[in-house]
């Protein structure tokens, strides 16, 4: 539709624009109708007119270059969330306008969803109303008072917002008001109602005003965090750059409990850790995997002893490592005890630079996925160490490593014959096992899990005798993880003294599978069969007797033309 007022005025070559609005709708998912100013849609205008002055302006109607020109004054644009032509939203002026309990927020990134938006305006007050222009990557957000506005803003005057790394911009509406039709922009409402309803939960019971109790503080800074379908690894360091986001991280303590990759951490600020839990509960951390579970914990402080890849103290860096793992490294130290000096203030969402040996650890658990700021690589090479020597071979790691990865190669060392080099099929499968890995008992020792300087395992000359040392196990039948969209994928745990199994043939028992596993010099405790008798649970009684009976049991053949198949189960019987 052209603008009725449009004249194409050919002898004189000026147009003239009449304040006359069509309406369209902008490319995102909400499709609320917003009327624009008439230039800005009609294919007859190049360029669009600001109504009321005449002055000539970008292409784009809302463009950066335009708004954060301190001299702008951008009246033109008129939105309306309800389709009334009655309440009409006009564009903002400056950054000092008049102060307003909506808020204008600017420069929004692209896929940014409106949890993030709501969770700017949590530290200071109720959020009672949002409208999200993604088409323009703009938003209106409404406060429950106008003070709790003016505190926002003069914080983000001094403290630079961002979202998803990208600094944003956040000014005083024209609208005392927002009025949105709640039909056609139901998302942004259903978040809002959940956001409410959190707010509801922990409100006081009574003694305060609705001002004072628009946003209650979280009852604890420490979150509790549970990783579900933990496919790729999950790292401290992963967890400390995805969390640092909502404000200052102090502690960190990762654990297993229930078979499951657990992880306690300490906010400076339980505003903080509201914040946190709102934006991130029930988000994947990568594609269709490791998806978050979080609740506050009854903790309110973290007692921390070591710093090293279970534990940390961001602000202790002096800390030990303990139970003879590598001592944090003194520049990473020094960069943690920088980082902690220069936190924001409490409430900050500005995004915190990790230092560069843990982004890069962080890099390489995140592996292929595609996390903003992290970057794909890792190394495939593992060395494991402290092995028992009279007891492991190549097939034996083969098959524990298995687990995790498609091993390629296995070298024991000749000259130290303790430690072994171990090649996975890539940089994942590779932390993976690593994170899993380290610190298990095999063969009755605590073996360590390091990445390798080396990029590959070399295989011995042509004619040159090893003793059997190195095993090529690139075109081995047995690898897990070869075809994809596999189950397998899906089902990663931790060791456990659970084991699933599976292919097993109609013929055999429980008796038999119990005794099977009982030869492997561990005890049976507990035995289920699935309903179709095809898989079973079996409980070993320590996670040191799973881990043997997995390595001696996994593809054992138990006739007719079945082999057994053995993995670490997350189950309890």
């Amino acid at each position: 539709m052209l603008c009725s007022g449009e004249g194409r005025g050919a002898e004189s070559g000026t147009r003239q624009h009449s304040a006359v609005f069509v309406q369209a709708r902008p490319p995102f998912s909400h499709s609320l109708p917003v009327r624009v100013a008439c230039a800005a849609v009609c294919p007859a205008c190049p360029r669009f007119v600001l109504l009321g002055d005449g002055r000539r302006g970008s292409d784009e109607l809302l463009s950066g270059s335009v708004l954060n020109s301190p001299n702008s004054n951008m009246s033109s644009m008129v939105v309306t969330a309800n389709g009334n032509d009655s309440k009409k939203f006009k564009g903002d002026d400056k950054m000092d306008g008049a102060p307003s309990r909506v808020l204008h927020i600017r420069k929004l990134p692209g896929e940014v969803t409106e949890t993030e938006v709501i969770a700017l305006g949590l530290p200071f007050g109720k959020v009672t109303n949002i409208l999200m222009l993604k088409g323009k990557n703009q938003a209106f957000l409404e406060l429950a008072t106008e003070e709790a506005a003016i505190t926002m803003v003069n914080y983000y005057s001094a403290v630079t917002p961002h979202l998803r790394n990208q600094p944003i911009y956040i000014q005083y509406s024209n609208h005392k008001e927002l009025k949105t039709d709640n039909t056609l922009n139901q998302r942004a409402q259903a978040v809002l109602q959940a956001v409410t309803a959190v707010q509801a939960t922990n409100a006081p019971i009574s003694g305060t005003t609705v001002s004072e109790s628009a946003v209650t503080p979280a009852q604890s800074p420490v979150l509790r965090i549970i990783i579900d379908n933990m496919y790729y690894p999950v790292t401290l360091d992963v967890l400390h750059q995805i969390f640092s986001k909502f404000g200052a991280v102090l502690k960190i303590i990762t654990f297993t409990k229930n078979n499951q990759f657990q992880a306690l951490l300490q906010y400076g600020d339980p505003v903080n850790a509201q914040q946190a839990k709102l934006a991130l509960d029930g988000q994947n951390i990568y594609n269709a995997c490791c998806t978050l579970r979080i609740d506050f914990s009854k903790l309110v402080n973290l007692n921390v002893k070591y710093n090293n890849d279970k534990s940390r103290d961001y602000t202790r860096p002096d800390l030990p490592s303990g139970d003879g793992q590598p001592a944090l490294d003194p520049a990473i130290a020094a960069a943690f005890a920088k980082e902690t000096s220069l936190l924001a203030v409490p409430g900050a969402l500005s995004p915190l630079a990790i230092p560069n040996a843990a982004a890069a650890a962080a890099a390489a658990a995140a592996g292929r996925v595609g996390m903003p700021g992290v970057s794909a690589g890792g190394n495939t090479v593992l060395l494991v160490s402290n092995l028992n020597e009279e007891m492991v071979t190549p097939q034996s790691l083969f098959t524990l490593f298995g687990v995790y990865g498609d091993v390629q190669r296995v070298k024991i060392l000749y000259n130290k014959k303790d430690s072994a080099l171990i090649q996975m099929a890539d940089g994942n499968q590779s932390q993976l096992a690593m994170s899993h890995l380290n610190g298990q008992k095999m063969y009755g020792k605590i073996i360590r899990v390091t990445l390798s300087k080396h990029q590959t395992v070399q295989l011995p000359r042509e004619g040159l005798d090893d003793q059997g040392l190195t095993k090529d196990f690139g075109n081995s039948p047995l690898h897990r993880f070869k075809k994809p969209g596999s189950k397998n994928f899906q089902n990663i745990f931790p060791p456990s003294a659970t084991l699933h199994l599976s292919n097993i043939p109609p013929s055999v028992a429980e008796e038999d599978l119990r005794t099977l596993f009982a030869n492997t010099g561990g005890t049976v405790k507990a035995f289920k069969f699935f309903q179709d008798h095809k898989m079973a649970l079996l409980q070993m009684s320590t996670v040191e007797e799973a881990i043997q009976a997995l390595i001696d049991l996994h593809n054992y053949n138990l006739g007719e033309n079945h082999h057994l198949r053995v993995s670490f189960s997350k189950s309890t019987i």
